[in-house]
């Protein structure tokens, strides 16, 4: 009888191993094989209790009767009345009556379903996977004293069972949480991006109209009253003497506003694109500077930076125009080199000079190097800066992903 009852016994635990395939969630798993626990350790209660997997929440499973234990969000491990099972403090919990049970009930501890639905008898064993505790299977009888040591290794048995699906299944979940976590976080970033290039146009829309007012009402008035200044003093009404510092101080006054305009609306870029614009703005820089400055633009890009997104053209350009400036300004160089390149999966543009060496941002007046960090950011672009090799001179480059530098529709 000994081992008919052995045999019986082992078809049982065969039996689980041939409900718990194909089952691909963890209530599944318990709904499927709870009829066969129920023929190893009888129970009233049975319930599986799996470990976040960062070990501070736990979330239960439950068949037969239904606790506020699975109705739960996923609970801190700190409350569990099995607590110390879990943390693998113990090897198993065996309890004759655990409504009277202090290792149950301590404060903060969640047990009022053990008193509500009179869990009298109970044991407890770990769901072990890879050597670490994930989880424990509980079978629960409402009669006191109804369990002992075979039951805790039937029960230890059943869970070497469940233990590897459990662990699998759990892998599975927290691969899901971690690819929708992902997902939503790479959704908020592209939104974050799309928002900031929208943003960007729009600043870059009020440029080009705070430039056009300028020049055609603000630089138009200068024109004219300088003139009427120059013809009054020519009929001799006014001595020239007198004007001379007045009418010195209104050109100052329009070639700067001229520069503003210019700076405001690259026209050169919008009409012929980022090359033929910067190549302008590099000899137009160089020409008022007054300095024996040689440059020259070396375009690798082909056709590529014909297709860019308005606004990431727009962005590269000021980058590489407050870069100009900077070594001109700064630099005292004998040569500018900008340099233009583009690979299957990036765009770069260069500035190169043989000036004074490496001037950090806090040696620059103004937020020039600031405005080309940000503006590198809101086209997620990488932006270097540093000393050119052997400390002659220095090297700005602005490297863009191509994924971000296409047209889209909006700026068609």
């Amino acid at each position: 009888m000994l081992d008919l009852g052995r045999n019986a016994l082992f078809d049982r635990y065969l039996g689980i191993s041939r409900l718990l395939a194909g089952q691909l969630d963890f209530n599944a798993i318990i709904q499927a094989v709870a009829e066969e626990i129920r023929h190893i350790i009888p129970h009233d209660h049975l319930d599986v209790c799996i470990k976040m997997v960062h070990g501070k929440y736990h979330i239960a499973y439950e068949s037969g009767l239904e606790t506020a234990w699975s109705r739960q969000p996923p609970a801190l491990l700190s409350g569990s009345p099995i607590r110390t099972l879990l943390a693998g403090e113990v090897d198993f919990l065996l309890a004759d009556d655990a409504c009277n049970d202090p290792r149950f009930h301590f404060e903060g501890a969640f047990s009022s379903p053990i008193i509500e639905l009179s869990l009298h008898s109970r044991v407890h064993v770990p769901l072990k996977a890879q050597g670490d505790v994930i989880g424990a299977l509980s079978c629960s009888s409402r009669q006191i004293g109804r369990y002992g040591m075979e039951d805790v290794e039937k029960a230890r048995a059943v869970a070497d069972l469940l233990a590897p699906y459990f662990f699998a299944l759990r892998a599975a979940e927290q691969a899901k949480l971690s690819a929708v976590i992902e997902t939503e976080a790479r959704a908020r970033e592209e939104g974050l991006r799309l928002g900031a290039l929208k943003l960007t146009e729009a600043l870059e829309a009020e440029r080009q109209r705070i430039g056009m007012d300028l020049h055609d009402q603000t630089l138009a008035d200068l024109t004219r009253l300088t003139r009427r200044i120059e013809r009054l003093t020519g009929e001799g009404t006014i001595q020239g003497d007198a004007l001379e510092p007045f009418c010195r101080a209104l050109q100052q006054c329009m070639h700067d506003l001229r520069q503003i305009i210019e700076e405001a609306k690259p026209t050169v870029l919008q009409l012929f694109g980022v090359a033929e614009a910067i190549e302008n703005h590099l000899e137009r820089s160089v020409r008022e500077s007054g300095l024996p400055v040689r440059w020259q633009v070396i375009d690798l890009a082909g056709d590529t930076l014909v297709d860019l997104d308005r606004t990431v053209a727009t962005a590269l350009f000021r980058i590489v125009q407050e870069a100009v400036n900077n070594a001109i300004r700064h630099g005292q160089p004998g040569m500018v080199t900008v340099t233009l390149r583009a690979a299957d999966s990036a765009v770069s543009l260069e500035v190169s000079d043989d000036g004074g060496g490496w001037v950090s941002s806090h040696d620059l007046p103004g937020r020039g190097i600031d405005n080309m960090k940000t503006r590198a950011r809101l086209i997620s672009a990488r932006l270097e800066m540093a000393a050119n090799a052997g400390g002659k001179g220095t090297m700005v480059k602005v490297t863009l992903p191509l994924k971000h530098a296409v047209k889209t529709e909006a700026a068609e």
